[in-house]
C-alpha cells in the first residue's frame, strides 16, 4: 500500500533530525522509494524550512548535540512480537519499524505461531536479550486466552507498549501502556452513515476469533441498542470457525451458502455491516447469488478497507488507521525510554486512534 506523502516526509524529518545528517540515497533505500521522489520531498521541506539541503545530503536546523534524543543512547534494539501469518497486524507493524528505524533503533522481529500461548516463550527470550524495550501485539484468539495472559505479561521487567490491543479495565494489564484503533467510535461510524441513508434494521456479521472482532461485536450492540432510529439489530458470527468461547450461539447454518440473505430475510434488514474485508466480500458475493443486491436490496459496510475497494461493488468501509496505531505505539515506547533514561517517572498512555469511514458504492439511501 503506497504511503501518503505526508507520512513519508515526517519519516524523512524524524531520520534527519534523529541523526543530524542523511544522505539521499539513504533514505530512499530506507523508505523503499525512488531517490527522484526523495530528492524531491527534502527539496519541498527544505523550501518550508524544516531542513537544509546539501549536495546529496539533508542536514537538521539543529545540532544532533542540540537535539532532544529519541532514545537512551544504549544502542540496545527494541523487541516487535506479533502473530505469524496476520494481515491485519502487518500494517501496524510497517507503521512501527519506520518510525524506530527512522529514529535509528534496531527492530528485531519475532512472529509468534499459531498457538495458544504462543508469545510467552518469545518473551522470556526477549527479556533475556540485549533489548530496551517489547512493542507487542499478542493473537488472543479468544477471551479466554486473553485473560490468561493478563497475568504474565504484568510482570514483564520490561519497557512494554501493546499495540492495537485493549486489555480490560481494571485488569493487570490496566496500567500498561497501549495503543489502538477506537473500534467503538469506528463502530458509531458505519451505523450513523447507514441510520442518515434511511436504514433502521441493520445486521453485523463478525468473527469472534479476535479481539478487533469481539470488540466490534460489545461496540455494535451497545450502539445499536442505544439509537432510537434503529428498529431493529442483530449480531451474528461470520465464520463457522469463529471461536466464540460459547458467548454467542446464533445458531446459522453455515453449510447454506445463502444463510445471510436468508438472515436479512427474516430479520427484515436493509444494511449489514460485515467484518473484515475478504469475509465482507465473499458474503457480498453470496448476497449476490441469492438474488440479494447490493446496494439495491442491502447496504453493506465492511470493515477493515484492505480489499473493499476491490470488490465488484466498491464496498463502503471502516478504515482503522493500523500504520498510525504502529508509528504512535512506537513514538510512545520511544518517549519511555528516553523519559526513563533521565531518571523521570514515566505515567502509563492509555491511547485511541479514530478509524476513518470511506464511501464507496455499496451503501445508498433506502427506497421505500
Amino acid at each position: 500500500m503506497r504511503e501518503a506523502v505526508g507520512d513519508r516526509r515526517n519519516r524523512i524529518l524524524a531520520a534527519v533530525q534523529a541523526r543530524g545528517a542523511v544522505r539521499v540515497t539513504d533514505l530512499a533505500a530506507e523508505l523503499e522509494v525512488s531517490v527522484v521522489t526523495v530528492r524531491r520531498d527534502v527539496e519541498e521541506l527544505g523550501q518550508e524550512g524544516k531542513l537544509r539541503r546539501g549536495h546529496g545530503v539533508a542536514r537538521s536546523l539543529v545540532p544532533p548535540e542540540q537535539a532532544v534524543p529519541a532514545a537512551p543512547s544504549t544502542g540496545q534494539a527494541v523487541a516487535l512480537v506479533v502473530p505469524e501469518r496476520h494481515a491485519y497486524l502487518n500494517e501496524v507493524v510497517h507503521g512501527a519499524r519506520n518510525s524506530l528505524e527512522a529514529a535509528g533503533i534496531r527492530v528485531v522481529l519475532h512472529l509468534a505461531p499459531h498457538a495458544s500461548g504462543a508469545e510467552r516463550p518469545i518473551v522470556d527470550r526477549v527479556r533475556a536479550a540485549e533489548v530496551g524495550g517489547l512493542l507487542i501485539a499478542p493473537r488472543w484468539r479468544s477471551a479466554v486466552a486473553e485473560e490468561a495472559d493478563y497475568r504474565w505479561l504484568a510482570e514483564v521487567d520490561l519497557p512494554m507498549v501493546l499495540a492495537e490491543r485493549r486489555p480490560r479495565r481494571g485488569g493487570p494489564l490496566h496500567a500498561v501502556d497501549s495503543v489502538c484503533s477506537d473500534h467503538w467510535h469506528g463502530v458509531r461510524l458505519a451505523v450513523e452513515h447507514l441510520v442518515s441513508l434511511g436504514h433502521r434494521r441493520i445486521v453485523l456479521a463478525a468473527r469472534a476469533d479476535s479481539p478487533t472482532a469481539r470488540a466490534l461485536r460489545a461496540a455494535f450492540t451497545e450502539i445499536a441498542a442505544a439509537n432510537p432510529a434503529v428498529e431493529d439489530w442483530s449480531v451474528l458470527l461470520s465464520a463457522q470457525d469463529s471461536d466464540a468461547d460459547g458467548e454467542f450461539g446464533d445458531g446459522t447454518d453455515f453449510a447454506d451458502p445463502g444463510w445471510l440473505a436468508a438472515v436479512l430475510r427474516e430479520r427484515r434488514a436493509t444494511a449489514a455491516l460485515l467484518h473484515g474485508d475478504v469475509d465482507a466480500l465473499m458474503l457480498t458475493q453470496q448476497l449476490a447469488e441469492a438474488g440479494t443486491r447490493v446496494p439495491e436490496d442491502c447496504s453493506v459496510v465492511a470493515y477493515d478497507d484492505v480489499v473493499a475497494a476491490l470488490g465488484a461493488t466498491p464496498l463502503t468501509a471502516i478504515a482503522p488507521p493500523k500504520a498510525e496505531v504502529g508509528r504512535v505505539a512506537a513514538e510512545l515506547l520511544r518517549e519511555r525510554l528516553t523519559t526513563e533514561a533521565t531518571g523521570s517517572t514515566w505515567s502509563p498512555r492509555l491511547i485511541e486512534v479514530q478509524p476513518r469511514l470511506v464511501v464507496r458504492g455499496s451503501t445508498r439511501e433506502l427506497i421505500v
